[in-house]
C-alpha cells in the first residue's frame, strides 16, 4: 500500500456520532447492487428497493431459469418505470462453479469426525456418507490434506449450514472426505469450493454462452459479472464472444475475482476488465482469514488508480435472517467505503433474506455516513501523485473540474458526455458532491436503420461512486459550437432543483465540450 493513513477525515467531532442521520434524495454516492430472486420479484418489493436505494439489478444464473428471470426482469421495468428511477440490469455467470445437486432437497446432515464421499457419478442419490457432483475432474485434481468447503452459501459465520472437508484419500474417481465440522446442508443446491486447487474448465461455460445469447441479447444487460475469473484471456474470451453478439458489444465486462489463481493475475485482469467484483465469499475461504482486509485494501487501491469501479461483496450476511447487521458488519461497510469501493453487492441478503428492503436502506445509511469522513483531500492528491505528469486532456479537466468544485463548494458538478468516459474520469477523483452526469445520445446507423446510444453509457455510471446520470434529449448536442447553447444545461440544472441537489445562490461546476475545446466553468445560480 502507498498510504499509511486511513482514508479518514481529522478530527472526527463527537457530536456528530450523537447528531441522527438526515435524509437526502441520494441515499449515498456508493451505489448498491441488489440479486433479486424469490424474496424480491414482486413489482412492489423491487420498487422499495430502488427507493432505499438499490441502483443495479443482478441476475444469478447459477439457480432458476430464463423464463423465471425474464419474469423478475418484466417486473423490474414496472417498477422503474412507476418510481422513476433508473436501474441497470447485471447477468451473473455460472461459470467453473462445482456444485451438489440434491435433487430430492431433503436436508442432508454431517457428522463432525466422519467420512464423506464425494462422486462425479451423478446418478447417486446424496446422503451424509455420498455427494454427487458436477465435475469428474476432481480426484486429478485435489491430493490428500487438500481443503474443500460444502454449501449452500458457503460460511457465513453461522457454521450450521457449510461443511469443512480435508480430502482423505482418491478412489479412483471418488475422492474420500473427513468431516471436520458438524452442519446441516439445507436445499437443492450446494456449492463446493476446492481451496487453491485450479479447476481444468472453461470459465465461460456452454451453460453460460446459451444464457447470455438468449436472455442477455434480448434484453440488452449493462453488465456482464464474469464468475471465477482467473487470467486476463478470460475477460478477452468473453468480450470476443459479446462483440460477435453486436448489441451487447456495449455491455461492460466486471471480472470476479473468486480465488488465489485471480488474485495471482490481477493486475492484467484489471487492465482487461471494465470493472472488478471482490467476490469475498470465496476468496475469503481460499485466503488465510489475517490476509483477507489486505487484499481488499490493496485490490481497491488499484482500482481507484486505474479508474475503474470496484465492487465488494458479502458485507452483511446476517441480515438475510435479522433486521439488524452485526457490529462487525456495519463497521466492514463503512471500511469498504473508506478503502475505496464504488458499490456494495448484496447477495443472499436480498435475494432470499427476510428483510431485502431494509438491507438495502441499512447499508446507504451505513455508506452514507462513512463518505461523510471520507479523507477525500489526502485521496485526490494521492490520485494525481499516481496518474503523474504530464497528465493527458481529458485526465487534466477531470482533476480541475473536482479541484474546482472543492474550492469553490459547488453543490454538484455537471458533465456533458457522449460516451460517458469524461464523467467516470471526474468521479475517479471522488468530489465531495455529486456528479451530474448528462448523456448526450448520438445517432447512429448500420445502413438498415438509424439508432440513438446513451441508454447503455447513462445505465453503466449507476456503478460508479458519486455519478448520477441524466439522459439528454438528442436535439442539444453537447459538443456545442458556441458557450451560449444552454438549454440542455437548463435541464440538467432544472433536473438538479427538482431533486434537492441544487437551490438558489449555489454554485455549479460545468464541464463540456465548446468546439474543439473542453471547458470547465464555474456559474452561480440566481434566485
Amino acid at each position: 500500500m502507498h498510504s499509511n493513513h486511513l482514508l479518514l477525515e481529522e478530527p472526527i467531532r463527537m457530536a456528530s456520532i450523537l447528531e441522527p442521520s438526515k435524509a437526502s434524495f441520494f441515499p449515498a454516492m456508493t451505489k448498491i447492487v441488489g440479486t433479486l430472486g424469490p424474496k424480491s420479484r414482486s413489482v412492489e418489493v423491487i420498487a422499495s428497493c430502488l427507493n432505499a436505494g438499490m441502483s443495479v439489478a443482478r441476475f444469478d444464473f447459477s439457480w432458476g431459469n430464463t423464463e423465471y428471470h425474464q419474469e423478475t426482469l418484466e417486473n423490474l421495468k414496472a417498477a422503474v418505470k412507476s418510481t422513476k428511477k433508473l436501474c441497470a440490469v447485471m447477468l451473473d455467470t455460472v461459470g467453473p462453479e462445482l456444485q451438489v445437486a440434491n435433487k430430492t432437497g431433503n436436508p442432508i446432515s454431517l457428522l463432525g469426525d466422519g467420512l464423506v464421499v464425494l462422486t462425479p457419478d451423478r446418478g447417486q442419490e446424496p446422503s451424509s456418507e455420498l455427494l454427487p457432483i458436477n465435475f469428474d475432474g476432481l480426484s486429478k485434481a485435489v491430493k490428500k490434506g487438500d481443503t474443500i468447503f460444502v454449501g449452500q452459501y458457503l460460511f457465513t459465520g453461522s457454521e450450521t449450514t457449510s461443511v469443512w472437508l480435508e480430502v482423505s484419500e482418491v478412489k479412483g474417481e471418488d475422492v474420500v472426505c473427513s468431516v471436520k465440522n458438524s452442519a446441516t446442508l439445507a436445499g437443492s443446491l450446494f456449492t463446493l469450493h476446492a481451496s487453491q486447487i485450479h479447476i481444468d474448465l472453461p470459465t465461460l461455460s456452454a451453460q453460460d454462452k446459451e444464457v447470455i445469447s438468449s436472455w442477455g441479447l434480448q434484453n440488452k444487460i449493462d453488465f456482464l459479472s464474469l464468475s471465477y475469473t482467473r487470467h486476463a484471456e478470460d475477460v478477452r474470451q468473453a468480450r470476443e464472444f459479446l462483440n460477435k453478439l453486436g448489441d451487447l458489444s456495449q455491455t461492460q465486462i466486471f471480472a470476479k475475482i473468486e480465488n488465489m489463481e485471480g488474485l495471482t493475475h490481477f493486475d492484467e485482469i484489471l487492465q482487461e476488465a471494465d470493472g472488478i467484483i471482490l467476490s469475498r465469499g470465496n476468496l475469503g475461504i481460499d485466503l488465510p482469514p489475517e490476509k483477507v482486509f489486505l487484499f481488499q485494501k490493496a485490490a481497491l487501491y488499484k482500482c481507484n488508480m486505474a479508474g475503474k469501479p470496484a465492487v465488494v461483496t458479502r458485507v452483511v450476511d446476517s441480515m438475510t435472517d435479522n433486521l439488524r447487521p452485526t457490529r462487525a458488519e456495519a463497521t466492514d461497510v463503512a471500511n469498504a467505503v473508506l478503502d475505496g469501493s464504488d458499490a456494495i453487492l448484496l447477495g443472499a441478503e436480498t435475494l432470499r433474506g427476510l428483510y431485502p428492503v431494509d438491507t438495502i436502506s441499512t447499508v446507504g445509511r451505513i455508506c452514507a455516513e462513512a463518505e461523510k469522513v471520507f479523507n477525500q483531500d489526502l485521496y485526490f492528491k494521492r490520485t494525481v501523485k499516481y496518474v503523474g505528469e504530464p497528465m493527458t486532456h481529458l485526465e487534466s479537466i477531470a482533476s480541475s473540474a473536482v479541484r474546482a468544485a472543492i474550492k469553490v463548494k459547488a453543490s454538484v458538478i455537471i458533465c456533458f458526455t457522449s460516451s460517458g468516459r469524461a464523467a467516470r474520469l471526474i468521479a475517479k477523483y471522488r468530489p465531495t458532491m455529486p456528479v451530474l452526469s448528462v448523456v448526450v445520445p448520438r445517432l447512429k446507423t448500420n445502413q438498415l436503420k438509424w439508432s440513438f446510444t446513451g441508454a447503455f453509457e447513462a445505465r453503466q455510471s449507476l456503478l460508479v461512486r458519486g455519478l448520477y446520470p441524466m439522459l439528454a434529449d438528442p436535439r442539444h448536442p453537447a459538443e456545442s459550437t458556441s458557450a451560449t447553447n444552454e438549454s440542455v444545461l437548463k435541464v440538467a440544472l432544472d433536473h438538479g432543483k427538482a431533486s434537492g441537489v441544487v437551490k438558489s445562490h449555489d454554485r455549479v461546476v460545468v464541464c463540456q465540450k465548446v468546439g474543439d475545446a473542453s471547458v470547465v466553468k464555474i456559474i452561480e445560480l440566481e434566485d
